[in-house]
């Protein structure tokens, strides 16, 4: 393992700024929703009735887990924040491991890293230490923190060990991930796919009370440590012992592979062009549709679940007599809280699909780093019109996505309500309300590649600020000029009433003036330069 300190060293070098901010904001989440949580119910008939509402309620379940004891603000801050925080630190993890060895191969720098007095395995080994550690900061800074608020050491002890297991769980997926694919954005695309699988099977085990879905997924694991609830200490080994499998399956098949390539080799194209790959759009579009194809899978699938336990919402309003007169006295019922749980998921839908739209939008970094742009500017083809093909990409994917998502809720509720396509079209185009929004998170990716190319994480960090602001905004109170800086919160309602467009329009025009000033700021900078 000769170099793996010195290579650990320049990793948390590099990283000296986006690692602590992840750690700060995952931690800061849960310190910040435990003390909301004992600010908004103080007392325990508060509390124990929110639970209440929440066992009678499949799809909400599907959404945070179930809540194991809700009696304590320990117990309901666990509830509201585990998935969030987990899902959190696994997107942390793979980012980190992809950035230090899979993008480090294909950049060329792994090979002048090796050329050194450095072992084939430190650079892998120092990807994996990083990563740990900052899972286990994470751990003892949650401990910290929640006991400093007065909640028990071992429940704050048990919810840090659950949320940094996950993080090494899939420190571990992002490890055998990097060693299948020479692209690292593939590797980040099959560890994310193996997230987005284990949070639906979490949902899926929880909304339908399967407990064998939910222990298929890590998510579920951290769900049932339960923390502040009679911890599961157990639980903690699930987690180690998955980590450390995955990450010896990864270090056997880094030994069996060429350095730069991947076990799946890269499919070789056609000797010759089709007729119709001749435009910068054919060729953005020749290398995202398979991206595509699979973000339009996975909205399809993500969609019908939730449109199929929308009908499920109903049971709140039979199980909560309170509630459902509240609702009669505002003109509603059953139909209008499955409305209002259907836009709520679709507008998580339009938050994912902001993924899409950085991803696609960066891709135009990743051709330029690995020199590819280079031979095609080099031709006829001009900056403006290279850069407006993958943004099309990007903006038309993204609506391609959400609609694939809102087709599909919209179907799998239509036929359990016997109204198949009236409410695909209503949720047709509740989906694709949540476009402009999604759209603007292109716009600053783009704005950040033409004008600020080495900051251009901070495109997901908008994407991450906005989840949060959405998810936990009202929960921690904050003011209300901060929740109105995340686009989403714009989106006007779409389900039961008539869409107003102004928001709408002011999104778009927001997204055109962002695009624009960044394909302008490409056209002055130099290639693979500020």
């Amino acid at each position: 393992m000769t170099g793996t300190l010195t290579l650990v060293r320049l990793a948390l070098r590099r990283d000296r700024v986006v690692l602590p901010v992840w750690i700060v904001t995952i931690v800061g989440l849960l310190a910040a929703s435990a003390s909301a949580i004992a600010e908004l119910y103080p007392q325990a008939a508060q509390r124990i009735a929110l639970g209440v509402t929440i066992g009678s309620a499949p799809a909400l379940q599907a959404l945070t887990g179930p809540v194991f004891d809700a009696t304590s603000i320990g117990g309901l801050t666990a509830w509201r924040t585990t998935t969030t925080a987990s899902v959190l630190a696994a997107l942390m993890s793979i980012l980190v491991v992809t950035r230090h060895t899979r993008a480090e191969e294909e950049t060329g720098r792994a090979e002048l890293v090796g050329s050194c007095a450095v072992s084939r395995h430190a650079p892998l080994a120092s990807a994996m230490l990083v990563a740990g550690g900052a899972n286990l900061l994470i751990v003892l800074l949650i401990a910290i923190a929640l006991a400093g608020q007065g909640l028990p050491a071992a429940g704050a002890l048990a919810f840090g060990l659950a949320v940094g297991g996950v993080g090494w769980t899939f420190t571990g997926v992002a490890v055998l991930a990097a060693q299948l694919s020479e692209h690292a954005r593939t590797v980040n695309g099959i560890a994310a796919a193996t997230l987005g699988l284990a949070f639906l099977l979490r949902a899926l085990g929880d909304a339908a009370k399967v407990e064998t879905l939910a222990w298929l997924s890590p998510l579920g694991w951290a769900q049932r440590m339960r923390a502040f609830a009679g911890e599961r200490w157990w639980v903690a080994a699930l987690f180690a012992v998955t980590g450390l499998v995955l990450m010896a399956v990864a270090a056997l098949l880094a030994s069996r592979r060429d350095l730069g390539a991947g076990l799946v080799p890269a499919r070789l194209g056609p000797p010759d062009a089709a007729a119709s790959f001749r435009s910068p759009l054919a060729l953005a579009w020749r290398l995202q549709r398979g991206g595509l194809l699979g973000w339009v899978i996975g909205f399809a699938v993500v969609g019908a679940m939730f449109g199929a336990l929308a009908y499920s919402v109903g049971d709140i309003v039979r199980d909560n007599p309170q509630l459902a007169g509240l609702l009669a006295r505002m003109g509603g019922g059953a139909s209008a809280l499955t409305d209002t749980f259907l836009a709520a998921e679709l507008g998580l839908l339009g938050l994912v699909a902001g993924g899409f739209a950085v991803q696609a939008t960066l891709r135009l970094q990743g051709e330029e780093s690995a020199i590819r742009a280079e031979p095609v500017l080099a031709t006829a083809v001009a900056r403006w019109r290279w850069t407006a093909g993958h943004l099309t990409v990007a903006l038309g994917g993204s609506a391609l996505i959400l609609a694939a998502g809102g087709l599909a809720a919209g179907l799998a509720h239509g036929f359990r309500i016997g109204e198949p396509i009236r409410q695909a079209a209503r949720l047709l185009g509740a989906a694709l309300v949540q476009v402009p929004a999604t759209w603007t998170l292109a716009g600053i990716a783009m704005l950040l590649f033409g004008l600020l190319p080495r900051l251009t994480a901070l495109a997901w960090a908008a994407l991450v600020a906005f989840a949060l602001l959405g998810q936990l905004g009202e929960l921690l109170q904050l003011d209300e000029w901060v929740r109105d800086l995340s686009p989403f919160v714009h989106v006007p309602p779409s389900l039961g009433q008539p869409v107003d467009a102004s928001p709408l329009l002011w999104l778009s025009a927001v997204t055109a003036a962002l695009s624009l000033a960044g394909i302008a700021a490409f056209q002055r900078r130099d290639l693979r330069g500020d």
